[in-house]
């Protein structure tokens, strides 16, 4: 199966889930991880299975992600699998009143994911699994103890259920070595 992932990032939180959804789905599969500057529709038509990811900024995916969205013609995403995923911070931790305002004032839509994968969605693509966020500490981060190996296990489940679709049969185990991504 020909996976690819597309990231962007602004401290290297969202790269490094983007690199464990890849080392999660490493093995029988071909798995490609790249930045969003690299990405093209015609490479992203290409994939069997595409994850999509950018951090949230101002309730939305970064300008680079959804610029690259918007180019996606209708339909060129038929027969493709899509997951999307942000990092995020825990708003209940923020401290800011308006931010939790808006978050729940907007609910879901608040963050990225949820944008991204309607985008993806609008271009044909068809969901492998629910749109997912994984938290970090303040701004700029660490990601929290945990969210690599929920973003691996995220990622599992979304190969898995395009496996079963197409009757593969997906391998029990998969390389789980992590691709350090500087900060």
């Amino acid at each position: 199966m020909k996976v690819l992932v597309v990231y962007d990032s602004m401290f290297g939180n969202t790269a490094r889930v983007a690199a464990a959804i890849g080392d999660a789905l490493r093995g029988d599969d071909e798995v490609a991880v790249m930045p969003v500057a690299g990405a093209t529709p015609e490479r992203l038509a290409e994939a069997e299975l595409l994850f999509v990811g950018s951090p949230t900024q101002r309730f939305r995916p970064l300008p680079a992600v959804s610029e690259l969205l918007g180019r996606l013609p209708g339909g060129s995403l038929e027969g493709v699998r899509v997951a999307a995923f942000d990092t995020r911070i825990v708003i209940a931790e923020a401290h800011n009143w308006l931010l939790s305002f808006m978050v729940r004032l907007f609910g879901p839509s608040a963050y990225a994911a949820p944008r991204i994968e309607a985008a993806l969605r609008r271009a044909g693509g068809t969901p492998a699994a629910r749109h997912e966020g994984f938290f970090v500490d303040g701004t700029e981060g660490p990601l929290r103890s945990g969210e690599l190996e929920r973003a691996e296990q995220w990622a599992r489940r979304a190969a898995g259920a395009n496996a079963i679709r197409a009757g593969v049969q997906v391998p029990r185990q998969a390389v789980s070595a992590r691709t350090r991504v500087p900060n």
